[in-house]
């Protein structure tokens, strides 16, 4: 996949890109990520990107020169999706994020800053997308957990597929409570069913750890899960029914 990212701050990525997961992923070139700067397609001596607004009003907008001058250099892959990062937009999600990774070649991502972006850059988008309803200065940190969230669900970023389908939100409901060595720590010990070796039991711990935690945490992804398993959705049954089944078969 190819992502194209219009900002003005190229500089704010080159860590990002280069550490963890995504930074390997880049490497072995499962993704591609390109950085172009509007200030780059701009006329004038200052290479002014910004201006007031007409009818008057608090801060700059940025103009839409630059920008459709900067997409319009990009190559268009097949499968294309611009997207304005803008807290006006469509929350990130799990799902929007597996839309993303399965639909698409290439990713034009366009980060705004000031107050926002002059209103014509419409016409060349085709989504826009927030991190949340809050405000920040700019969309770099927006586009980096976007470009994160998609490359980790390509082929080949993640070494062990099944991890991706055990992780928070993917079955709409928040992950269950996980332990690792030492069994004791403080006086705080690990749940004894996890170290019973019975994967039935297990399994059944770690459902029902899931519904009470997303209980605790977001009653309204619970109130949501609820609803897509009354109409069929999430799957049938709890996890670990196999094993229970493997386990009556002996």
């Amino acid at each position: 996949m190819r992502f194209d990212i219009v900002t003005l701050f190229p500089d704010c990525f080159t860590s990002v890109l280069s550490s963890g997961l995504l930074g390997k992923a880049l490497a072995k070139q499962i993704a591609q990520v390109n950085l172009v700067n509007p200030r780059d397609f701009t006329n004038d001596k200052h290479r002014k990107v910004d201006d007031e607004p007409y009818g008057g009003g608090v801060g700059m907008l940025m103009k839409p020169e630059p920008i459709f001058g900067a997409v319009e250099s990009l190559p268009c892959l097949p499968r294309r999706e611009i997207i304005l990062m803008s807290p006006q937009g469509q929350t990130i999600d799990q799902p929007l994020l597996r839309e993303l990774a399965g639909n698409y070649d290439q990713l034009v991502v366009i980060c705004g800053h000031y107050e926002g972006v002059d209103e014509r850059v419409q016409h060349l988008v085709t989504r826009e997308v927030s991190l949340g309803d809050f405000i920040l200065t700019g969309g770099e940190i927006p586009a980096m957990a976007l470009i994160n969230g998609v490359v980790r669900l390509l082929p080949g970023t993640v070494g062990k597929v099944e991890s991706l389908k055990a992780e928070s939100f993917e079955e709409g409901l928040l992950d269950y409570p996980q332990y690792t060595r030492p069994a004791n720590f403080r006086g705080w010990k690990v749940p004894d069913v996890l170290l019973s070796g019975n994967h039935a039991a297990i399994a059944h711990w770690r459902y029902e750890q899931q519904i009470k935690r997303t209980g605790d945490r977001r009653p309204d992804l619970l109130k949501k899960w609820q609803e897509e398993k009354r109409l069929g959705g999430w799957g049938a049954g709890e996890p670990g029914e196999q094993e229970k089944e493997k386990t009556n078969d002996h």
